[in-house]
């Protein structure tokens, strides 16, 4: 085991490991570390504990000192400092007429570079723009392209639930998401409704995902045949959350309806499986699914 306190950098960010070494640092503590992009200002957020060694990623760096007044200070100084550093930059963009859209801003703390965080829908030639900058604010200057979820996570806003974006407020990194996921949880697939604020799926597919995996390891799979008493059919739906199994079948006066059944009450006589389709509430196109899963 290892001893680690994890530091995170932004709100909701990922969380990194370092060596506390013999400082008694503490759940909420501000620290000052080393990184690759040189020296930085942190939040403790995970105590001092042990974790296995492959869970770390060498080499492990120590923590430089506990941060003091006059590095708060300094903290909130180049936070005011990124705001002149965005308006500055804007204007510059728009002089080169260069399509980028400016996202945000950051001063590393030990202000040798600033980074431009821009989205855009291809490659932009922005050297010139570099130049400009560079004789503005003398040192170094980093200008990164990110994707659209990470830049809903800078901005923020309300999802379709109407809270707080999940990526704003307590995801650290970004899980993959896809359509099958929508499928297995019986979700419309209509791309508006099954996409966040960013135009790709929504993170909170996930969420729920491995339980819905485990209740459909239990119950018969669409498709199946099974027998009620002396009757055979078909499951033709799977109600994961209710744990119904959903059959057709003709009633008396020979028109079809919908029965289901629990579980404990039929018997399997052959297992078959038929792929899951989505509620679907108006046409969809092949290329909508395929963006918005990206």
């Amino acid at each position: 085991m290892v001893i680690v306190v994890g530091v995170r950098f932004k709100k909701a960010g990922k969380i990194y490991y370092f060596d506390p070494g013999d400082l008694p640092i503490k759940l909420g503590d501000k620290v000052i570390v080393e990184t690759i992009r040189g020296i930085e200002f942190g939040e403790v957020v995970v105590g001092i504990k042990g974790v296995p060694e492959e869970e770390i990623v060498a080499p492990l760096k120590k923590v430089i000192r506990i941060a003091t007044e006059e590095d708060v200070k300094h903290y909130y100084e180049n936070k005011k400092k990124e705001v002149e550093a965005f308006e500055i930059c804007f204007k510059k963009i728009q002089e080169h007429g260069l399509e980028m859209n400016l996202i945000d801003v950051e001063y590393t703390f030990d202000n040798t570079k600033v980074i431009f965080y821009f989205t855009a829908e291809g490659r932009v030639d922005f050297r010139e723009l570099v130049k400009d900058l560079a004789a503005v604010f003398r040192m170094r200057i980093e200008l990164r392209q990110i994707g659209v979820r990470d830049e809903a996570k800078i901005i923020g806003g309300l999802g379709p639930c109407g809270r707080p974006l999940c990526c704003t407020t307590f995801l650290g990194e970004f899980e993959p998401v896809s359509i099958k996921m929508a499928k297995d949880q019986n979700l419309s697939l209509n791309p508006t409704k099954i996409s966040g604020l960013c135009g790709r799926l929504m993170c909170c597919l996930k969420y729920e995902q491995e339980m819905y995996e485990k209740i459909r390891s239990e119950l018969p799979k669409v498709g199946s045949i099974i027998r009620v008493g002396d009757k055979e059919m078909k499951i033709t739906e799977v109600d994961v959350i209710r744990r119904k199994l959903k059959v057709k079948m003709k009633n008396v006066e020979g028109i079809e309806i919908i029965k289901e059944y629990d579980p404990e009450e039929v018997e399997v006589i052959e297992e078959r499986e038929e792929e899951i389709e989505g509620t679907y509430e108006e046409e969809i196109f092949e290329e909508d699914l395929e963006k918005i899963e990206e």
